[in-house]
C-alpha cells in the first residue's frame, strides 16, 4: 500500500495528484492551462467510475479495510457534541478498541458505542487492532442500559475484524459477554440504528449489532467469519481469501438483497476515505430519518419488531424430503 492507498486505487490517486498540481499552476498562470485541467478532471471522473463500478468481493474487502477509512472517532467528532467517553466496565478493566459514551445529535441526547481501530502501529497496538475483549463488551452494555434508563437512542458504528479469540479474553467470558449484549439489546426499550461502517466480522460486530435500523456502507462487509478465516477452514490455506469473499455473499448489495440490512449508504465517489465530511453527513441524515420514524413507535413496539426481525432470519420452508434431498 503505497502512501497507504490500495493498489487499484494507485492510477486514480497519481491522476489526482497531476489536476492539484496543474490547479496550483492555473492560479499562478490563468487560463492557459484551464483546457487541460478539465480535460484531466474529466478523464479521472471515468477512470473513478470505470475502477468503483466493477469491484471485486476481495476488493471491496481491501477497502473495508482501508488504512485511511474514518473510524468510530471521525464520525463521532462529525456529528456529535458534548461527547464524554466512559471507561471501564466495572468489573475488570476498560478496553480501548470499543469506544463508548454519551453525546447529543443536533441536540439530543444519544448513546454511542462503536469499534475503534488505529491509524499507525503504536495506536493499533493500543486499539488491539479493533478487536475488543468481554470488558469491551461489558463496557457498551453499561451505556447501553444508561440509554435505556434515560430513554435516549443508541447508536452503534461497526468496524472490527471480529472479538479478540486470545486465551485471557477466553478465561474472561468472551462468549458469555457476546451473547449477554446480543441478548440485552434485543430487549431495550429505545431505538437501536446500527451502522456497519468497515468490517463486520463475526459475533464481534453482532455483540453491538443488533439494532432496529441496519446500514452498511456502501464498500463495507458484514459476515459471520472473515475472508481469511474461511479460506483456513475450506480450504487449508488463507491463499484462498479472496475465492473465499465470493463465497460469502457479504457485500452491501448483497446483504440488501437477503434481507439482512435495511439499506446500503452511498459512499463518496472513491470511498468514505476520499471524504470522511461527506459520509458523516450521510450518516446523519440517515439518523435524522430514522428517529422520526422509530419515535413514532412505543417501547413494548420497538421491542416486539426488532425481535421478530432478528428472529425470523434464517427461517425457510424445506419442502422437501430427505429422500428428494439424496
Amino acid at each position: 500500500m503505497p502512501g497507504g492507498w490500495l493498489e487499484f486505487e494507485l492510477p486514480l490517486v497519481q491522476l489526482e495528484q497531476r489536476i492539484r498540481d496543474l490547479q496550483t499552476l492555473a492560479g499562478k498562470q490563468g487560463p492557459d492551462v484551464a483546457d487541460e485541467l478539465r480535460s484531466l478532471e474529466r478523464k479521472a471522473d471515468r477512470l473513478r467510475r470505470k475502477i468503483f463500478s466493477k469491484l471485486t468481493p476481495w476488493e471491496r474487502v481491501k477497502l473495508a479495510r482501508h488504512p485511511r477509512r474514518p473510524y468510530t472517532l471521525d464520525y463521532i467528532q462529525h456529528l456529535f457534541t458534548d461527547f464524554f467517553e466512559l471507561h471501564g466496565d466495572r468489573a475488570f478493566g476498560d478496553d480501548a478498541a470499543l469506544i463508548a459514551g454519551l453525546g447529543r445529535f443536533e441536540g439530543r441526547p444519544v448513546a454511542v458505542v462503536g469499534h475503534q481501530k488505529g491509524r499507525n502501529t503504536k495506536e493499533n497496538l493500543r486499539r488491539n487492532f479493533g478487536m475488543p475483549h468481554p470488558e469491551g463488551y461489558r463496557k457498551a452494555l453499561r451505556v447501553m442500559k444508561l440509554a435505556e434508563k434515560f430513554g435516549n437512542p443508541m447508536l452503534s458504528f461497526i468496524d472490527t475484524p471480529g472479538a479478540y479469540p486470545g486465551i485471557g479474553a477466553e478465561e474472561r467470558g468472551q462468549s458469555e459477554a457476546i451473547a449477554r449484549s446480543i441478548r440485552e439489546m434485543s430487549a431495550l426499550k429505545v431505538p437501536i440504528l446500527v451502522f456497519v461502517t468497515g468490517e463486520g466480522g463475526s459475533g464481534g460486530a453482532l455483540a453491538i449489532g443488533v439494532g432496529d435500523r441496519v446500514y452498511v456502507l456502501e464498500y463495507s462487509f458484514y459476515s459471520v467469519i472473515s475472508p481469511e478465516g474461511c479460506a483456513s477452514i475450506l480450504w487449508k490455506t488463507r491463499e484462498k481469501a479472496a475465492q473465499a469473499a465470493e463465497a460469502l455473499k457479504f457485500t452491501a448489495p448483497e446483504l440488501l438483497k437477503l434481507g439482512v440490512i435495511d439499506q446500503v449508504l452511498p459512499e463518496p465517489p472513491g470511498g468514505a476515505h476520499r471524504d470522511g465530511a461527506a459520509m458523516a453527513r450521510t450518516i446523519g441524515e440517515t439518523i435524522r430519518g430514522a428517529l422520526a420514524e422509530l419515535d413514532e413507535l412505543t417501547p413494548e413496539q420497538l421491542v416486539e419488531r426488532r425481535q421478530d426481525r432478528f428472529l425470523s432470519m434464517g427461517v425457510f420452508d424445506g419442502g422437501t424430503s430427505g429422500k428428494e434431498i439424496e
